[in-house]
Protein backbone atom coordinates (compact mmCIF):
# COMPACT_ATOMS: atom_id res chain seq x y z
CA UNK A 1 0.00 0.00 0.00
CA UNK A 2 1.30 3.34 -0.93
CA UNK A 3 0.53 6.87 -0.32
CA UNK A 4 0.07 9.76 -3.01
CA UNK A 5 0.71 13.43 -2.58
CA UNK A 6 0.00 15.89 -5.45
CA UNK A 7 -0.08 19.51 -5.56
CA UNK A 8 1.06 21.98 -6.61
CA UNK A 9 4.43 21.58 -8.61
CA UNK A 10 5.52 24.14 -11.00
CA UNK A 11 8.39 26.31 -9.94
CA UNK A 12 6.41 29.12 -10.19
CA UNK A 13 3.48 28.97 -10.11
CA UNK A 14 2.21 32.30 -9.95
CA UNK A 15 3.88 33.83 -12.80
CA UNK A 16 5.82 31.08 -15.15
CA UNK A 17 4.22 29.15 -17.64
CA UNK A 18 2.53 25.70 -16.42
CA UNK A 19 3.81 22.50 -16.84
CA UNK A 20 1.89 20.51 -15.12
CA UNK A 21 1.46 18.78 -12.02
CA UNK A 22 3.69 16.00 -10.19
CA UNK A 23 2.78 13.18 -7.83
CA UNK A 24 4.51 11.59 -4.96
CA UNK A 25 4.39 8.27 -3.05
CA UNK A 26 5.38 7.81 0.08
CA UNK A 27 4.90 4.12 2.29
CA UNK A 28 5.38 5.96 5.66
CA UNK A 29 4.41 9.75 4.85
CA UNK A 30 8.10 10.24 5.88
CA UNK A 31 10.21 9.39 2.84
CA UNK A 32 8.65 9.93 -0.32
CA UNK A 33 9.53 9.52 -4.01
CA UNK A 34 10.88 11.45 -6.78
CA UNK A 35 8.11 13.13 -8.43
CA UNK A 36 6.83 12.05 -11.57
CA UNK A 37 4.28 13.77 -14.03
CA UNK A 38 0.63 12.92 -13.71
CA UNK A 39 -0.52 15.58 -16.47
CA UNK A 40 0.70 17.45 -18.86
CA UNK A 41 -1.38 20.32 -20.55
CA UNK A 42 -1.88 18.85 -23.97
CA UNK A 43 -1.88 20.86 -27.31
CA UNK A 44 -4.14 23.25 -27.51
CA UNK A 45 -5.26 23.49 -23.55
CA UNK A 46 -6.66 26.84 -22.42
CA UNK A 47 -4.55 27.40 -19.41
CA UNK A 48 -1.08 28.73 -19.79
CA UNK A 49 -0.50 29.71 -15.32
CA UNK A 50 -1.48 29.38 -11.99
CA UNK A 51 -1.73 25.62 -12.61
CA UNK A 52 -2.88 25.33 -8.77
CA UNK A 53 -4.62 23.10 -6.38
CA UNK A 54 -5.05 19.28 -7.69
CA UNK A 55 -6.91 17.01 -5.84
CA UNK A 56 -7.80 13.56 -7.15
CA UNK A 57 -10.92 11.19 -6.54
CA UNK A 58 -12.05 8.00 -7.06
CA UNK A 59 -15.51 8.13 -8.43
CA UNK A 60 -17.31 5.00 -10.57
CA UNK A 61 -14.06 3.06 -12.20
CA UNK A 62 -11.44 5.84 -12.71
CA UNK A 63 -9.51 8.46 -10.91
CA UNK A 64 -10.56 12.67 -11.07
CA UNK A 65 -7.92 15.33 -11.21
CA UNK A 66 -9.85 18.76 -10.39
CA UNK A 67 -7.42 21.34 -10.57
CA UNK A 68 -7.91 25.47 -11.03
CA UNK A 69 -6.13 27.36 -14.19
CA UNK A 70 -5.89 30.66 -15.48
CA UNK A 71 -4.89 32.11 -19.19
CA UNK A 72 -4.92 36.07 -19.86
CA UNK A 73 -8.36 37.39 -21.65
CA UNK A 74 -9.84 34.15 -19.39
CA UNK A 75 -11.14 34.14 -16.16
CA UNK A 76 -9.76 31.58 -13.78
CA UNK A 77 -11.46 28.43 -13.74
CA UNK A 78 -11.54 24.36 -12.67
CA UNK A 79 -11.09 21.91 -14.93
CA UNK A 80 -12.00 18.17 -14.46
CA UNK A 81 -9.87 15.32 -16.13
CA UNK A 82 -9.98 11.53 -16.19
CA UNK A 83 -7.35 8.58 -15.97
CA UNK A 84 -7.54 4.90 -15.46
CA UNK A 85 -4.81 4.82 -13.24
CA UNK A 86 -4.60 7.46 -9.95
CA UNK A 87 -0.81 8.62 -10.87
CA UNK A 88 -2.17 9.17 -14.31
CA UNK A 89 -1.68 10.36 -17.39
CA UNK A 90 -4.85 12.24 -16.76
CA UNK A 91 -6.77 13.52 -19.63
CA UNK A 92 -9.43 16.56 -20.14
CA UNK A 93 -12.92 15.91 -19.87
CA UNK A 94 -14.04 18.71 -21.66
CA UNK A 95 -12.66 21.89 -23.73
CA UNK A 96 -13.61 24.00 -20.70
CA UNK A 97 -13.34 24.95 -17.39
CA UNK A 98 -16.90 22.77 -15.03
CA UNK A 99 -17.11 26.46 -13.76
CA UNK A 100 -19.34 29.67 -14.81
CA UNK A 101 -16.75 31.03 -17.90
CA UNK A 102 -17.34 34.08 -16.75
CA UNK A 103 -16.89 34.02 -12.74
CA UNK A 104 -13.07 33.86 -11.23
CA UNK A 105 -12.94 30.13 -9.65
CA UNK A 106 -10.96 27.96 -7.99
CA UNK A 107 -10.08 24.77 -5.59
CA UNK A 108 -12.23 22.41 -6.47
CA UNK A 109 -13.21 19.48 -5.00
CA UNK A 110 -15.89 16.51 -5.59
CA UNK A 111 -18.69 15.49 -3.42
CA UNK A 112 -21.60 12.94 -4.61
CA UNK A 113 -24.78 13.45 -2.78
CA UNK A 114 -27.77 10.66 -3.44
CA UNK A 115 -25.56 9.24 -7.05
CA UNK A 116 -25.39 13.29 -8.26
CA UNK A 117 -22.01 14.05 -8.30
CA UNK A 118 -21.57 18.09 -7.19
CA UNK A 119 -18.25 20.44 -8.04
CA UNK A 120 -17.61 22.69 -5.12
CA UNK A 121 -15.89 25.41 -5.91
CA UNK A 122 -14.55 28.68 -4.54
CA UNK A 123 -16.16 31.76 -6.25
CA UNK A 124 -13.35 34.48 -5.98
CA UNK A 125 -12.93 37.62 -3.82
CA UNK A 126 -11.35 39.19 -7.26
CA UNK A 127 -14.24 39.32 -8.97
CA UNK A 128 -16.92 39.86 -5.59
CA UNK A 129 -14.67 40.80 -3.01
CA UNK A 130 -16.64 38.95 -0.37
CA UNK A 131 -15.34 35.41 -1.53
CA UNK A 132 -18.30 32.86 -1.57
CA UNK A 133 -18.15 29.00 -1.54
CA UNK A 134 -20.53 27.59 -4.24
CA UNK A 135 -21.76 24.21 -5.75
CA UNK A 136 -22.93 22.75 -8.89
CA UNK A 137 -24.31 19.69 -10.26
CA UNK A 138 -22.34 17.62 -12.37
CA UNK A 139 -23.06 15.18 -15.14
CA UNK A 140 -22.33 11.58 -14.16
CA UNK A 141 -19.17 11.07 -15.95
CA UNK A 142 -18.54 14.65 -14.79
CA UNK A 143 -17.55 16.26 -18.10
CA UNK A 144 -19.90 19.08 -16.95
CA UNK A 145 -22.37 21.57 -15.25
CA UNK A 146 -26.05 20.28 -15.19
CA UNK A 147 -27.41 22.56 -13.51
CA UNK A 148 -26.83 26.63 -12.16
CA UNK A 149 -24.59 27.11 -9.05
CA UNK A 150 -25.55 27.78 -5.81
CA UNK A 151 -23.79 29.76 -3.20
CA UNK A 152 -23.35 28.00 0.31
CA UNK A 153 -21.59 30.74 2.21
CA UNK A 154 -19.61 33.85 2.16
CA UNK A 155 -16.20 34.23 3.46
CA UNK A 156 -17.80 37.39 5.80
CA UNK A 157 -20.30 34.79 7.43
CA UNK A 158 -17.73 33.22 9.56
CA UNK A 159 -16.83 35.55 12.34
CA UNK A 160 -13.25 34.71 12.43
CA UNK A 161 -12.95 35.82 8.34
CA UNK A 162 -11.01 39.06 8.32
CA UNK A 163 -9.69 41.02 5.02
CA UNK A 164 -6.84 40.04 3.99
CA UNK A 165 -4.03 42.86 4.79
CA UNK A 166 -1.65 42.22 2.11
CA UNK A 167 -0.21 38.64 2.03
CA UNK A 168 -2.40 38.25 -1.20
CA UNK A 169 -5.09 41.06 -2.04
CA UNK A 170 -3.59 43.34 -2.78
CA UNK A 171 -6.17 45.72 -3.82
CA UNK A 172 -7.84 48.66 -2.32
CA UNK A 173 -11.23 47.82 -0.41
CA UNK A 174 -12.22 45.12 2.14
CA UNK A 175 -11.46 41.64 0.33
CA UNK A 176 -12.64 38.47 2.11
CA UNK A 177 -11.04 35.20 0.46
CA UNK A 178 -12.65 31.77 0.39
CA UNK A 179 -10.21 29.11 -1.10
CA UNK A 180 -9.41 25.29 -0.65
CA UNK A 181 -13.31 23.84 0.25
CA UNK A 182 -13.43 19.87 1.34
CA UNK A 183 -16.45 18.36 2.72
CA UNK A 184 -16.53 15.11 5.11
CA UNK A 185 -18.44 13.20 7.63
CA UNK A 186 -17.85 13.79 11.15
CA UNK A 187 -20.35 12.64 14.34
CA UNK A 188 -23.33 12.00 11.66
CA UNK A 189 -22.71 15.37 10.68
CA UNK A 190 -21.51 17.11 7.00
CA UNK A 191 -18.94 19.48 7.55
CA UNK A 192 -16.52 21.59 5.55
CA UNK A 193 -13.03 22.71 5.80
CA UNK A 194 -12.45 25.89 4.35
CA UNK A 195 -9.54 28.66 4.67
CA UNK A 196 -9.76 32.51 4.71
CA UNK A 197 -7.45 35.24 6.92
CA UNK A 198 -8.26 35.51 10.33
CA UNK A 199 -6.30 38.03 12.74
CA UNK A 200 -3.17 35.76 12.96
CA UNK A 201 -2.86 34.88 9.11
CA UNK A 202 -4.20 32.17 6.88
CA UNK A 203 -6.20 29.65 8.64
CA UNK A 204 -8.70 26.63 7.91
CA UNK A 205 -12.09 26.72 9.58
CA UNK A 206 -15.08 24.70 9.83
CA UNK A 207 -18.59 24.46 8.37
CA UNK A 208 -21.77 22.70 9.57
CA UNK A 209 -24.83 22.04 7.33
CA UNK A 210 -27.58 22.08 9.43
CA UNK A 211 -29.53 19.74 7.43
CA UNK A 212 -26.53 17.47 6.68
CA UNK A 213 -27.45 17.93 2.77
CA UNK A 214 -24.87 19.48 0.35
CA UNK A 215 -27.24 22.95 -0.13
CA UNK A 216 -27.16 23.62 3.55
CA UNK A 217 -28.15 26.36 5.38
CA UNK A 218 -24.62 26.09 6.65
CA UNK A 219 -23.20 26.99 9.68
CA UNK A 220 -19.44 28.21 10.94
CA UNK A 221 -17.66 28.18 13.91
CA UNK A 222 -16.84 30.75 15.87
CA UNK A 223 -12.82 30.08 15.65
CA UNK A 224 -10.30 28.56 13.13
CA UNK A 225 -9.35 25.17 13.72
CA UNK A 226 -5.48 26.46 12.32
CA UNK A 227 -3.45 28.95 11.99
CA UNK A 228 -0.70 30.03 9.72
CA UNK A 229 -1.44 27.32 7.34
CA UNK A 230 -4.81 26.85 5.24
CA UNK A 231 -6.25 24.52 2.12
CA UNK A 232 -6.66 21.69 4.25
CA UNK A 233 -8.05 18.72 3.80
CA UNK A 234 -8.04 14.98 5.95
CA UNK A 235 -7.28 11.75 5.06
CA UNK A 236 -7.13 8.12 7.07
CA UNK A 237 -3.82 7.22 7.42
CA UNK A 238 -3.01 3.42 7.27
CA UNK A 239 -2.97 2.58 10.68
CA UNK A 240 -6.63 4.17 11.56
CA UNK A 241 -5.27 7.61 12.34
CA UNK A 242 -7.12 10.77 10.62
CA UNK A 243 -4.67 13.70 9.87
CA UNK A 244 -4.80 17.05 8.37
CA UNK A 245 -2.93 17.89 5.34
CA UNK A 246 -2.80 21.41 4.44
CA UNK A 247 0.30 23.75 3.10
CA UNK A 248 2.22 26.17 5.69
CA UNK A 249 3.82 29.27 5.62
CA UNK A 250 1.20 30.84 3.27
CA UNK A 251 4.59 32.21 1.60
CA UNK A 252 5.56 32.37 -1.85
CA UNK A 253 8.02 29.88 -2.52
CA UNK A 254 8.11 28.48 1.33
CA UNK A 255 5.03 26.81 1.15
CA UNK A 256 5.38 22.99 2.53
CA UNK A 257 2.98 19.84 3.12
CA UNK A 258 2.28 19.58 6.95
CA UNK A 259 0.51 16.57 8.84
CA UNK A 260 -1.56 17.67 12.02
CA UNK A 261 -3.23 14.63 13.88
CA UNK A 262 -6.93 14.74 13.74
CA UNK A 263 -8.23 13.91 17.18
Amino acid sequence: MQYYLFGTTDADPWNGTGTGFQVYRSRDLKLWSEPEYAFRPPEGFWGTKNFWAPEVHHYGDSWYLIASFFAESRHRGVQIFRSGLITGPYVPLSESPATPEDWDCLDGTLYVEEDTPWLVFSHEWTQIQNGAICTLPLSKDLSKAVGDPVTLFHAKDAPWSVPDTGDVVVVKGENYVTDGPFLFHEEGKLKMLWSSFAAGGYAIGIAESQTGNLTGPWTQQKTPVFVFGGHGMLFDAFEGMRYLVLHAPNTSGLERMRLVRWD
